[in-house]
């Protein structure tokens, strides 16, 4: 027999492996590819309080071992999820985490006040980090103060479960893990994507309308997981490492680093198994190590 339940802030997961936001649409999107109740948690795209169109096109681009997009957090709205999206959700015995942004600390209250108001909804996590838009998300992200700030007002408007998404296009990741979980986080994801950009040589144009975007996948593996072991180190509180797991092997890199959970995203897009075929991976490496529980591999990183 292997445990693999995990505990990310007061929220309880049958196993530690997540859907990361944005990747995953409102999960029914995949309810015909993959059992859906076999997930740890599904975080849906990213909601914010009035429906947006975001950017213009072409927003993705394929690059080596990756991708970059420049979305723009497109989404339907809080009032729409509710009402459209939330209901097929609800019939899930997987628990549904959204994913909230706004461009004012206001804005970002009021949704963590709506969601509290919505049993359906079993956690929140606040991207305070997206690069990938103009206003926002990135300013909240990249300095203590404005962290503690947003993580505050999201505090104080929910009993949910509060998982902070950071960005790692900050100088010390740890500073800002600090600041999240003083501000009272129940746990922490990362990373989100890294900036990046990619040029048309023909035209001599950017391949992105948007001329910027959020770099994902393998390539952004090892930043990741070295930020995931640094701010373990530096928190008392559940970290969730996300960023170009692809496979079993990917996400053990991970819960050994320090990770409590994993979320995955891109992979997603390529093998839209991805997600099971990774707890079938760890279970089977529980098995074949002799791991009773799951807790039992994270952070027994030897340095």
């Amino acid at each position: 027999m292997t445990n693999l339940q995990v505990d990310i802030g007061g929220l309880t997961l049958k196993n530690p492996v997540m859907t990361a936001s944005g990747t995953f649409g409102y999960g029914h999107e995949f309810e015909k590819l993959i059992d859906l109740n076999q997930l740890g948690a599904i975080v849906v795209k990213g909601l914010s309080l009035k429906p947006a169109k975001g950017n213009p096109p072409p927003r993705i681009v394929e690059t080596p071992c990756g991708m970059l997009n420049a979305i723009g957090l497109e989404n339907v709205g809080i009032e729409a999820f509710e009402k459209n999206k939330l209901p097929f959700l609800e019939k899930l015995q997987t628990p549904v985490i959204i994913n909230i942004y706004g461009k004012t600390v206001e804005e970002y209250a009021e949704l963590a006040e709506r969601a509290d108001d919505i049993a359906g909804i079993a956690g929140i996590e606040v991207n305070i980090s997206c690069p990938n838009v103009r206003t926002g998300g990135i300013a909240f992200g990249i300095a203590p103060e404005s962290v503690r700030e947003v993580v505050g007002a999201v505090r104080d408007r929910t009993r949910k479960t509060v998982m902070v998404k950071l960005s790692p296009n900050v100088t010390d990741i740890t500073e800002i893990a600090r600041s999240a979980e003083d501000a009272g986080a129940d746990s922490l994801s990362l990373i989100n994507t890294i900036t990046g950009m990619a040029i048309d040589i023909q035209t001599r144009r950017p391949r992105l309308a948007n001329i910027t975007g959020g770099l994902s996948g393998p390539a952004i593996r090892p930043v990741a997981l070295r930020m995931v072991w640094q701010a373990a180190q530096e928190v008392k509180i559940p970290v969730i490492g996300v960023g170009g797991i692809m496979c079993a092997d990917d996400a053990l890199e991970f819960l050994i680093a320090g990770a409590a959970a994993v979320q995955v995203g891109t992979a997603n897009f390529v093998n839209p198994r991805a997600t099971i075929d990774i707890i079938n991976g760890i279970k089977e490496f529980m098995v074949e190590k002799k791991i009773a529980d799951i807790g039992e591999l994270v952070g027994t990183l030897k340095v």
